[in-house]
C-alpha cells in the first residue's frame, strides 16, 4: 500500500462512515467521501481538510450503478489509483413483524445494503484487479450471524452483505485483493436510536451486550482501519466482529 493510500468511503457523512473518514484523515490518507447530501457532503470535506487530509467529496447514491460507476472514475480522475474501499452505506428501514413485511420495505433496505455493496465491489474491483492490490472492507452488524425479531430484512440484507464479502473475497484473492468485513454491535449512532425507537428498548437492547455498553463509531473505524491496513495482509474473507461480547454465546 502506498505511503499515503487513496480511500473511498460510501455513506461517509453519518455514523460509522464518518468516522471512517476523520480515522483516515488523521493518517494523512487521501480521502474521497460519497453520500446523498451535497451540502453536508461540502462541510464534511471542510473538516476533513482542516486536519491535513486531501479530500473530495462526490455525490452518489449507491442504489444507482451509474452513480457508483461515476463514483469510482472521479476517485481515479482525482487521485490516479483506489487503495482502500469502504462500502459503509446502509439503511436500517422500518422495523415490522414478518406477517407485516412488504416488497417496497423489502427494497427499501435490500437496494442499499445489499446493491449497493454489489455495486461498490464491481466497480471498485474493476480498479484494484488493474492495480494488483486494495483492500475492501463492507460493513455488516452483528444481525449478519443471528436472527432478529422486528427486524428480519434488515437481519437478512446483513447475512447477504457477508456472504457477498465471501464470495468476492474468493474471486479477488487471484488478482492480489483482499475483501472483509466488520460487524458492529450495538454502536451509538443515529441509526441505533431509529432501531430502537425509545430510550427504553435501546437501554434494554445494550444490557444484553457483555460489555454492557454500546460501542463508538470511532471503535468501529479502528477496525476498518485495521482490516484496510497491511496490518491484516493475510486476511481476507473474514468478518471481524466488534460488538462487547453479544456474539460470544
Amino acid at each position: 500500500m502506498t505511503s499515503h493510500p487513496v480511500v473511498l468511503i460510501t455513506g461517509a457523512l453519518t455514523g460509522i462512515g464518518r468516522a471512517a473518514a476523520f480515522a483516515f484523515a488523521r493518517e494523512k490518507a487521501r480521502i474521497v467521501v460519497s453520500g446523498r447530501r451535497a451540502e453536508e457532503g461540502r462541510k464534511l470535506i471542510a473538516e476533513l481538510s482542516a486536519l491535513g487530509a486531501e479530500a473530495e467529496f462526490v455525490q452518489a447514491d449507491v442504489r444507482f450503478e451509474a452513480d457508483v460507476r461515476n463514483l469510482v472514475d472521479e476517485t481515479i480522475t482525482r487521485f490516479g489509483r483506489l487503495d482502500v474501499a469502504v462500502n459503509a452505506a446502509g439503511s436500517e428501514g422500518e422495523s415490522a413483524p414478518v406477517m407485516e413485511q412488504t416488497p417496497e420495505r423489502y427494497a427499501a433496505i435490500f437496494d442499499t445494503n445489499v446493491l449497493g455493496t454489489l455495486l461498490g465491489m464491481k466497480h471498485e474491483l474493476r480498479v484494484m484487479s488493474a492495480q494488483g492490490s486494495g483492500s475492501i472492507v463492507n460493513i455488516s452488524s452483528t444481525m449478519g450471524a443471528r436472527g432478529a425479531a422486528g427486524a428480519s430484512i434488515y437481519a437478512a440484507s446483513k447475512h447477504a452483505v457477508e456472504g457477498l464479502t465471501k464470495s468476492a473475497a474468493l474471486e479477488a484473492a487471484a488478482f492480489g485483493v483482499r475483501v472483509n468485513a466488520v460487524a458492529p454491535g450495538p454502536v451509538e449512532t443515529a441509526m441505533l436510536d431509529r432501531l430502537t425507537v425509545t430510550a427504553e428498548r435501546k437501554a434494554a437492547y445494550i444490557a444484553g451486550v457483555p460489555l454492557k455498553r454500546a460501542g463508538t463509531p470511532e471503535e468501529i473505524a479502528d477496525a476498518i482501519a485495521f482490516l484496510s491496513s497491511d496490518t491484516s495482509s493475510f486476511m481476507t474473507g473474514e468478518v471481524l466482529r466488534v460488538n462487547g461480547g453479544r456474539t460470544a454465546s
